[in-house]
């Protein structure tokens, strides 16, 4: 009897711990968990950590709310010219809210991202291959597609799936059929020979333009020097003009001084004259005159030697020596 007991423990056991296996389950950090019964999506969700559930009849599905990268790969593309394409790979970054994890997994299931990204990479970038030719989706408007894929997910997001955003597209350059590939090969390096050639042409430009600035300001500086050697004579005969204009006037104001001191002088010297005319002054001077001679004749015979031949014939000549005045003094 205690042999069955103990069986009967042990597979009591090991039933117990399966059955705990099966009913405890952990949740991720950034991430919240769904749990379904016979199929049916219950409305619990649950946060990271461990929870229990009943084993068989429940299962759950861990769904990521943190920022996550899609990668939707081998993409077929015809342009409007009827040309295949192919994108290798076209990552998509985005972000499903916590809050909104029950809505959308009932709506779109826990592979949301199948329907509401990948399906629709497809879609937009058909649309956009289907409306340009090959040479705008590969070359001319190439760096717009990413752009454009991202508005066009997020617009369709906001109505179909509200929580879940897109933060940014990252498209990889399509494959092309070898032979057009080589035709844009050869063209972009005649593109580059051509830009090599635009570069060479404007460094020359910039040569030329560099050698013209320098011979500009070569020319202008000699014309400022030789500008400023003319001011500098022009200023030296101011100069001299100014010194001889002054010498001049200096001159002339000496000369003037001169003569108006000579001036003074004669008319001084006449006012004093006049002043001196007086009679008893011209007496005085007689007598003056009378005083310094040391001899005086008086009489009606004057010797001959004072007399002039020319003026009469009558009176004595100079041989005439027997005519004595009548008074020596």
């Amino acid at each position: 009897m205690a042999q069955p007991a103990a069986v009967f423990m042990v597979v009591g056991v090991i039933v117990l711990a399966i059955f705990i296996n099966f009913s405890i389950h952990k949740i991720e950090e950034g991430h919240v968990g769904v749990y379904y019964r016979g199929g049916a999506l219950l409305s619990s969700t649950s946060e990271p950590g461990y929870h229990f559930m009943l084993p068989v009849l429940t299962s759950f599905r861990s769904v990521q709310t943190t920022l996550q990268t899609d990668e939707v790969k081998n993409v077929p593309c015809g342009t409007s010219g009827g040309v295949i394409i192919y994108f290798e790979r076209i990552e998509v970054v985005n972000k499903l809210d916590s809050s909104a994890v029950y809505d959308i997994v009932k709506n779109y299931t826990a592979d949301y991202d199948k329907t509401l990204i990948y399906n629709k990479i497809h879609h937009e970038l058909n649309q956009f291959c289907s409306s340009h030719n090959l040479q705008e989706v590969y070359i001319d408007l190439f760096d717009q597609i990413d752009e454009n894929l991202r508005k066009a997910l997020q617009s369709d997001l906001y109505e179909m799936a509200p929580g879940l955003t897109v933060q940014a597209v990252r498209v990889t350059k399509p494959k092309i059929p070898e032979q057009i590939r080589k035709n844009y090969e050869a063209m972009e390096g005649e593109k580059t020979k051509l830009l090599i050639a635009i570069q060479k042409q404007k460094v020359v430009e910039k040569e030329a333009e560099t050698d013209r600035k320098r011979a500009i300001i070569e020319a202008e500086k000699v014309a400022q020097v030789s500008k400023i050697q003319w001011e500098q004579k022009i200023m030296e005969k101011e100069s001299e003009k100014k010194m001889s204009e002054i010498e001049d006037l200096t001159h002339l104001a000496k000369e003037k001084a001169k003569a108006d001191a000579e001036f003074y002088k004669a008319e001084k010297e006449a006012m004093s004259n006049k002043l001196k005319l007086t009679k008893e002054y011209l007496e005085m001077l007689r007598y003056q005159a009378i005083g310094s001679n040391t001899k005086i004749y008086f009489g009606s015979n004057i010797p001959n030697v004072f007399w002039d031949p020319a003026v009469t014939t009558s009176g004595p000549t100079c041989s005439d020596t027997s005519s004595k005045p009548d008074k020596q003094k």
